[in-house]
């Protein structure tokens, strides 16, 4: 029997965009050449194109827990070309798919490859490039929160605890949508951030089971329903219009607007939880069981039980609820703590009406395997990155070279520089100048322009977002990082080595201070050469190879500083006749 050898390979994923081509390739080999059998025929199974099909499928089979027939998959006939048989497929709808390659011999019997189905993984044309995010607290914002005039923070307003102690409730006033809103020429102009990321909108407690000053957003009351505490009451419009507002004035930017969205669990006293006390998962003493993650219980929330297949419908139709007033996609807190048969059946309701929307998963805290699922079969697009959790060379350099390959693979990896769960960059003994460090090098090093940060960033804010409370932004700051985020997302917006399909090369050592990337790209016409000193006390060197060098050194352009001559000093002079040569690197962190 001949062997069968098939490009892709069997088991390689890609990820594409709606609009691309993929090309398949099936040979067989016979003495070590390649052969086309005479009478045999090739043909390629695949669910590409036949994306309503899938979803219509997992959406009629859910309630009878019934296995997937497989009525979308089809066999394209692929045609000979010189020693080997081809077919070309438009890839037109978003989705995870799968083919593989197979011949039929003269006698009708079929031979495939060995090894597992190819993974296509396609996102929406839209997300090729520039996917610059910035995430905004809706109450930080406003006169009270951002204080722009004295720079002062939002902490407890003088008397609050004597009224605390005689049972009063006490919630000083909030950002608004409408706030947000005023300040879209900073985020999406100034800044050039292209997704407008809001955590979450909904009610949260006022009294019941209330954390905190304010009560954690997370803590959800209503998941279709705005706080009141976010709306600008003005006898016309309702929080729903005012959300949509947003939205408009979003989209008239060119931009678009996610929010964070969480289905793993709600508030104690939420609607849900009130009409539906079956959905939640109880201990085996009848009390209801409260989520958690590293080891710590989130005490203000009740965990659903997504065994409950009404369940799946209820949160699948407030996703849509969402879609209808504007979203373009969502930050999916906690969600590898839901199944992926869930998953995949809310992303293919959601894709029925809107396929172009975007699941990005936070996925921090649970295992690559349950990520990686999520992005494949589960329907979702991007996953939160790891990289602001890594700071040392070494397992920044480790870090990235698995978020290059998943991303290439699975889904874009995001690399937020900071995110509301964690310390501020500027918080940091090294201030403005860490935070400066590590958003260049997780802009510089992000895939299709995937590079967020949180509200407060560019302005050095040092106080940690506490969710349940309202920190101040240090709005206004004299000292800023607000060119240096615009200059970096006005790169990544204008450069083609940040497109979709550009190649990244690695090209310096695991060991290394210095950690070093080619980026080319698609075309191979550009190509950037991104270095960054991952020690902030001292110049480092860095040795590279001497044609490496070549390809930049003479004619490089230092695209931050927007200056001809480099900030890099060849030490050897004879570095031309040379294998490698070395630079020091005395760049700012």
């Amino acid at each position: 029997m001949a062997q069968l050898e098939m490009n892709p390979p069997a088991g390689h994923r890609m990820v594409t965009h709606a609009g691309d081509v993929v090309t398949f390739e099936l040979k067989t080999v016979c003495d070590g050449k390649p052969a086309l059998p005479a009478g045999w025929k090739a043909r390629l199974r695949t669910n590409l194109g036949r994306a309503d099909c899938m979803r219509r499928e997992v959406v009629e089979t859910h309630y009878g827990k019934l296995p997937l027939a497989g009525a979308s998959w089809r066999d394209l006939p692929m045609v000979a070309r010189g020693d080997r048989w081809r077919v070309t497929v438009p890839l037109t709808e978003v989705g995870y798919f799968q083919a593989k390659a197979y011949v039929v011999d003269e006698n009708g019997f079929q031979h495939w490859p060995g090894g597992p189905d190819v993974g296509i993984h396609v996102e929406p044309s839209w997300t090729r490039t520039a996917n610059t995010i910035y995430c905004a607290f809706p109450r930080m914002f406003g006169n009270w929160s951002k204080a722009k005039a004295t720079n002062r923070t939002a902490h407890e307003p003088p008397g609050v605890q004597a009224l605390d102690r005689d049972g009063f409730v006490v919630i000083p006033p909030s950002g608004t949508l409408r706030d947000v809103l005023r300040e879209l020429p900073h985020i999406l102009n100034t800044l050039n951030c292209r997704i407008l990321h809001l955590l979450p909108v909904g009610p949260t407690p006022t009294t019941f089971a209330r954390f905190g000053r304010f009560g954690s957003p997370y803590a959800v009351q209503d998941l279709t329903a705005i706080d009141p505490a976010l709306v600008e009451f003005d006898q016309r419009t309702t929080g729903v219009d005012q959300f949509e507002e947003l939205a408009h004035a979003v989209h008239a930017r060119g931009a678009r607007l996610f929010i964070d969205i969480v289905i793993n669990h709600t508030g104690w006293g939420s609607r849900e939880w009130n009409e539906h006390p079956d959905w939640f998962v109880r201990k085996s003493d009848g009390a209801f069981e409260s989520p958690g993650a590293w080891g710590v219980v989130w005490e203000d929330l009740v965990e659903f039980d997504q065994r409950h297949v009404p369940l799946w419908d209820y949160l699948a139709n407030a996703f849509l609820v969402w879609c209808r007033r504007g979203v373009d996609g969502f930050r999916c807190d906690a969600g590898y703590k839901v199944p992926v048969h869930v998953w995949q059946y809310i992303t293919s309701r959601v894709r029925q009406e809107y396929p172009d929307t975007v699941f990005l998963l936070e996925g921090l805290g649970g295992p690559w395997d349950a990520t990686e699922s999520l992005l494949t079969a589960g329907g979702m697009q991007w996953a939160y990155s790891e990289l602001f959790q890594n700071q040392t060379p070494e397992a920044i350099g480790g870090y990235l070279d698995h978020a290059f390959s998943a991303s290439a693979t699975c889904g874009v990896l995001v690399h937020y520089s900071e995110t509301h769960d964690n310390a501020r960059l500027a918080a940091h003994p090294q201030g403005l100048e860490w935070s400066r460090y590590r958003n260049r090098l997780c802009a510089l090093t992000s895939v299709s322009g995937g590079f967020a940060f949180t509200c407060g960033v560019e302005w050095g804010a040092k106080e940690q977002i506490q969710v349940h409370s309202s920190r101040g932004l240090n709005w206004g700051a004299k000292d800023n990082l607000v060119a240096t985020l615009g200059d970096l997302n006005r790169l990544l917006t204008d450069h083609p080595c940040f497109y979709d399909g550009a190649r990244l090369q690695r090209v310096s050592d695991e060991k290394s201070s210095v950690y070093a990337m080619r980026r080319d790209s698609r075309e191979g016409t550009d190509s950037v050469l991104v270095l960054v000193n991952l020690d902030v006390q001292k110049p480092q060197s860095l040795c590279l190879d001497a044609r490496l060098w070549a390809d930049f050194g003479s004619s490089a352009h230092d695209l931050l500083e927007n200056i001809a001559t480099p900030h890099l000093v060849p030490l050897s002079p004879q570095h031309a006749a040379q294998s490698t040569c070395e630079v020091e690197l005395e760049l700012a962190p």
